[in-house]
């Protein structure tokens, strides 16, 4: 950017990295989306949930085993008859083999396994909403760095042009003190704000290389990675109150969690009051068994068959147990209530908190855009009285300061109006991955 002051030109560095390649807002949340480890973790979690919604893991479908034992074992026998004969064996050795095949189903348990599975489908539906939350919240992140970039390197630039014209001030100073028009104070006073200026510039600039770490690192990439941003803040001007709120009641994802839970609380009454009903299974299996024993009266059996029953349990008294466990159940439900509406009047007041905001930073910006163009005019017209020597330093350096801090407040609006924007869009759940 080039400041006209006078007949000086004085032309602001960009703070570009040379050779870095620019790293476009789109670009950016694209590799955010493949390689953020918070997102990949969620996805991981979301697709367990998904994996634990079948008939089988709420117990609708039987379980088959299989099962092969062996037994050996070596013995000396001594049998006394009846006729008081006596038979010795020595090192008899005995074998014995069982295999089958069971099965076991339960048939009914209280409808605790239909309740069971709405719980499982209920917990996958939150896995998907945590997962959509935290694409969300990372690409919110990702958006609201990228842009404090563009806003640092606007002050950086803004500092830049400032110690710009802090280097006329004092080539200014240098000869009229050549000429005896002022003393070497002034000199000084000149190099001294020369100096204070380019600390402020250090300063920014170790700002401005901290957000690109912390930008590399939402990324999940090198830290020192170099790369160079746009320079453009645009702000979607055209966000209304009411459409946000009533967003937010059907797409904001905490809302929508606390919903799941109370869904999942009166679930989980459900499967307490199951245990009140019979619980019925049954269970059937084939079995073959072999066994030698020299020393029995049948030494060697051999048997198989097919093997079936019924089996009803039902619970009548567990000290007063099932009556605690059902209270607690209600309550936990009154309690998730009570979390969902309070949820739901947290979640507005942020976004009305978000919105005032908003709007108050699109208001600054109007105002901020005249501010800078007087600031820079009045900044001229000091410079040109200072090389004239009708104005005194402090004033050429209170000029210098109004317009540094038009600056600053115009880009600072900026991007408090597109952090704003940008939040209020996580909360429902819209911002555009694209």
């Amino acid at each position: 950017m080039s400041l006209i002051i006078g007949a000086t030109t004085v032309r602001a560095q960009n703070n570009k990295v040379p050779n870095a390649p620019i790293l476009t807002l789109k670009d950016a949340i694209e590799i955010s989306l493949q390689n953020n480890y918070d997102i990949r973790l969620s996805r991981n979690t979301s697709v367990i949930a998904q994996n634990n919604v079948t008939l089988g893991n709420a117990r609708f479908l039987p379980t088959v085993t299989g099962s092969y034992t062996i037994a050996n074992s070596i013995q000396s026998t001594t049998q006394t008859r009846s006729d008081s004969t006596v038979n010795r064996i020595n090192g008899a050795n005995n074998t014995g083999s069982n295999y089958g095949v069971d099965l076991n189903w339960t048939i009914f348990d209280g409808f605790n396994m239909f309740a069971t599975y709405d719980a499982l489908k209920q917990r996958r539906q939150l896995g998907q909403v945590r997962l959509q939350d935290t694409v969300q919240r990372t690409v919110a992140a990702v958006i609201t760095t990228y842009f404090d970039l563009i806003n640092q390197q606007k002050q950086i630039e803004a500092l830049q042009s400032v110690i710009a014209i802090s280097r006329t001030q004092l080539r200014y100073a240098n000869d009229r003190f050549q000429v005896g028009r002022v003393a070497r104070l002034d000199v000084y006073n000149a190099q001294v704000a020369l100096n204070t200026d380019t600390a402020t510039l250090i300063g920014q600039q170790q700002t401005f290389k901290a957000s690109k770490i912390e930008l590399n690192r939402i990324l999940s990439r090198d830290p020192q990675t170099e790369f160079n941003v746009a320079d453009t803040i645009v702000v979607d001007q055209g966000l209304i109150l009411a459409n946000i709120i009533n967003q937010a009641q059907t797409q904001n994802p905490t809302i929508l969690s606390a919903q799941i839970s109370q869904r999942l609380s009166e679930i989980n009454l459900k499967q307490i009051r199951a245990t009140r009903y019979p619980q019925v299974s049954v269970t059937t299996g084939y079995t073959w068994s072999n066994s030698s024993n020299p020393a029995g009266f049948a030494r060697v059996q051999n048997s198989r068959g097919l093997n079936y029953g019924l089996a009803a349990t039902v619970n009548i008294f567990d000290g007063f147990n099932q009556w605690r466990r059902e209270r607690n159940a209600k309550l936990q439900i009154d309690n998730s209530k009570l979390n969902s509406a309070q949820t739901r009047i947290e979640v507005e007041a942020q976004i009305s908190n978000l919105f005032s905001s908003y709007l108050s930073g699109l208001e600054l910006i109007k105002l901020g855009q005249s501010n800078v163009e007087l600031a820079r005019k009045s900044l001229d017209i000091s410079l040109e009285k200072y090389r004239l020597g009708t104005i005194t330093p402090l004033e050429i350096r209170e000029a210098q300061r109004n317009f540094l801090n038009a600056q600053s407040i115009f880009y600072n609006s900026q991007y408090q109006s597109k952090v704003a924007e940008t939040t209020l869009k996580q909360i429902t759940g819209a911002i555009s991955l694209q």
